[in-house]
Formats: structure tokens, C-alpha cells, sequence
């Protein structure tokens, strides 16, 4: 039982010295601040097949060191996309999209080697994995975006690429004869 007192009572000690290090360490704080780049329109019409929509509230967004300009976290696109399915006689399912960055000669602009492609799965939550016709529903929208695309007058156009199914919708009638009570 000593024993394990004297194990506790170190442990604690180590752990109150370990905190007042620390909390002596600490120097001058590291403010980090959004550097949000508007995007013109900030809102879009779109249409692809059967689905139409808009795209809404875009913006990038980066995260920079105050003072040094450091990037702290790398430039992001951010948005809404609202899709209905504006067909009369099929269900969608929609599936995925993927965002293209063009510059004014029409190529497409690359993210950095240790980035994502931007593209993006349609959740569950907040959007409907079947829209029904004339259904609508929307989804968030935070992709990657290429720092090469910040420079003035490098980007031009944003493609959106969406992926989904479409299938036959049908509501049909069937009657049939009954009678009750008698046989």
C-alpha cells in the first residue's frame, strides 16, 4: 500500500512539473487568421441532363499566419449546391461531382502534388441519395482549390461534372373485383 502511495505521489509531482514547464515555455501566440477571396458570381445556374440547380454562396478560403503570411492551411473552395431533379418520368440517383478549375487558355488547373482532387460524394445527410421528379435537394460543397488560381486573372471557368443514375419512374393502377360476404 506504501508503496503505491509513493508511485502515486510521483506520478503526480512529475505531472505538476511537467505542467509549470509548460506553462513558463509558452511564448508569444501565433495568430491565425481566413483570408476569404470572393468568388464572381458567388452564385450559379446550372444544368446538366435532367438535373438543374444553382450553386450558391462560393468563396475561398485560406488560413494565413498574421505577420509572416505564412499559409497555415491551403485555399479551399466552399459553396451550395442545389439540384432538382426536373424531370417528369425518372428517379435519380445522384452519385458524385467533381470540380474542374480552367484558366483562360481552356487547361485545366492542377492542385498540388499533396492535395486532393476536388471532388465530393453526395451525403445522406442533407441530400437525398434518390430524388424522385421534381424533387430537390442540396449539398455543401469544400473542395481543394489550386493556389495557381489565386493570381489575378488565372482562372476563368469552374466545371462541375456530376455522376448519377437515372431510372424509369412509373405509378400504375391495378383493380381488381372483390365482393364481401357473399361467396
Amino acid at each position: 500500500m506504501w508503496r503505491r502511495l509513493g508511485v502515486m505521489t510521483t506520478a503526480a509531482a512529475v505531472a505538476a512539473m511537467a505542467l509549470g514547464c509548460a506553462q513558463q515555455q509558452s511564448g508569444p501566440s501565433v495568430v491565425i487568421e481566413d483570408k476569404v477571396y470572393a468568388v464572381t458570381p458567388d452564385s450559379m445556374a446550372v444544368k446538366a441532363g435532367i438535373m438543374t440547380g444553382q450553386v450558391t454562396e462560393m468563396k475561398v478560403t485560406e488560413r494565413i499566419e498574421k505577420g509572416s503570411g505564412n499559409v497555415v492551411s491551403p485555399a479551399k473552395l466552399s459553396g451550395k449546391l442545389l439540384l432538382k431533379n426536373s424531370s417528369a418520368d425518372q428517379t435519380v440517383r445522384v452519385i458524385g461531382g467533381k470540380l474542374q478549375f480552367i484558366d483562360a487558355q481552356g487547361q485545366p488547373i492542377k492542385v498540388e502534388e499533396k492535395r486532393v482532387e476536388a471532388t465530393f460524394k453526395f451525403s445522406g445527410y442533407g441530400m437525398a441519395e434518390r430524388l424522385d421528379p421534381g424533387q430537390e435537394a442540396t449539398q455543401a460543397v469544400d473542395v481543394d482549390f489550386p493556389a495557381a488560381a489565386l493570381q489575378a486573372k488565372k482562372l476563368k471557368t469552374i466545371r462541375l461534372e456530376l455522376v448519377y443514375l437515372p431510372s424509369s419512374y412509373r405509378e400504375e393502377t391495378v383493380n381488381f373485383a372483390v365482393s364481401i360476404g357473399d361467396k
